[in-house]
């Protein structure tokens, strides 16, 4: 869900601008996952860039605030959400966690990084979102934990349908600074593509798994 229809939209033009979100519809790129895809979105890009990491690192903090007040403690999702999600506890001045993908294979075999007490109110922050499987991971991780996982916070989310019924099924609420309809919106009305474009990144949103 979108907070602040402004916030999305300045959020995607900021995405742009530092080519975080490459738009590329004659040559795909290939996912991890084998989708083919005219889009791939890289936030770790915004690290460096200190004004627009402000930015971003600051209307994460307000949606905190504005969705659950203070919690005990700020997750990231590894790696991507780590740097972003230590910037945003820093700013809210909280303990900060990071979950990874698995449990490590050596040493104390942690899933969770950080100090978490059972019962502890935890926010996830995430960098992107498609299927949502890998954020879900995280948060199946703090539960187990013994944790009180309020809710997710991204910066982006392709908006696919399958992360929707994900997230849904899984009780956890989700809010994104920005998604894939304001990026293409914001795109397409900078001339950052064109009208050809636009209705290739339409037809892959309808139907990503079979694309190309």
């Amino acid at each position: 869900m979108i907070l602040d229809k402004n916030s999305a939209k300045k959020t995607a033009e900021l995405l742009l601008q530092i080519n975080a979100i490459k738009l590329n519809p004659e040559n795909p790129f290939t996912w991890a996952s084998g989708w083919k895809s005219p889009i791939y979105c890289d936030n770790r890009i915004i690290l460096s860039y200190p004004t627009i990491r402000n930015y971003v690192r600051q209307e994460i903090s307000n949606q905190v605030d504005r969705l659950y007040g203070k919690p005990d403690v700020i997750a990231g999702v590894a790696t991507g959400a780590i740097g972003i999600g230590i910037l945003v506890a820093e700013a809210l001045g909280l303990p900060f966690i990071y979950v990874r993908p698995e449990p490590k294979s050596h040493g104390r075999q942690n899933q969770i990084e950080g100090y978490l007490e059972a019962g502890q109110t935890v926010v996830v922050i995430e960098d992107l979102i498609s299927t949502g499987k890998s954020s879900l991971n995280a948060v199946n991780a703090l539960n187990a934990a013994g944790a009180d996982v309020k809710g997710m916070i991204a910066i982006f989310t392709y908006g696919f349908e399958v992360a929707t019924k994900n997230f849904k099924d899984n009780n956890v609420a989700l809010h994104t600074l920005s998604n894939y309809q304001h990026l293409i919106e914001q795109a397409a009305d900078t001339n950052y593509i064109k009208e050809e474009q636009l209705q290739t990144l339409l037809q892959w949103k309808n139907n990503p798994q079979q694309w190309k």
